[in-house]
């Protein structure tokens, strides 16, 4: 099975459909996303530039089963194409976090949150704390909290 992203004029994905692989195959007998391309068109009255494969193993440019990673991301509605890196990015998760193209992810300015102490992890582990980090947006800081305090 393979995945095709629906998106608009503004790269926005729509929908996301799934193809049987003998309609990606080319008259070579080999799976192309052109072809794909192609039927999703005739299928579906949309122009054929505007349905981009994604890989449903591909998630921040990893694939899940080992594999090579594909197109950054598997696509979500709501995501955005980005043509120029071959990116599927999602919502932006805070307006000052920047694109980080190698793992397909947004980053905080600052880089990523601390890692917790070896006594936080042990309090977290013995169910008397529940420490971790999030994103204060207002001061651009990873402030250390207790959920459970």
């Amino acid at each position: 099975m393979a995945h095709f992203a629906k998106i608009s004029e503004t790269n926005e994905v729509l929908t996301v459909l799934t193809l049987n692989n003998v309609d990606m195959l080319n008259s070579e007998n080999v799976e192309t996303e052109t072809v794909g391309q192609q039927y999703l068109e005739q299928h579906n009255n949309w122009p054929a530039h505007l349905w981009i494969q994604t890989s449903y193993n591909t998630y921040n440019n990893t694939h899940k089963n080992g594999g090579t990673p594909f197109i950054g991301n598997y696509a979500g509605i709501g995501y955005t194409w980005d043509e120029d890196d071959q990116i599927f990015w999602p919502k932006k998760p805070y307006a000052s976090w920047v694109k980080h193209n190698a793992s397909a992810s947004w980053k905080s300015p600052i880089g990523d949150a601390p890692a917790l102490t070896e006594e936080q992890t042990s309090q977290n582990t013995a169910d008397t704390h529940k420490w971790g980090y999030n994103w204060n947006e207002a001061n651009t800081t990873w402030d250390l909290t207790d959920s459970k305090a």
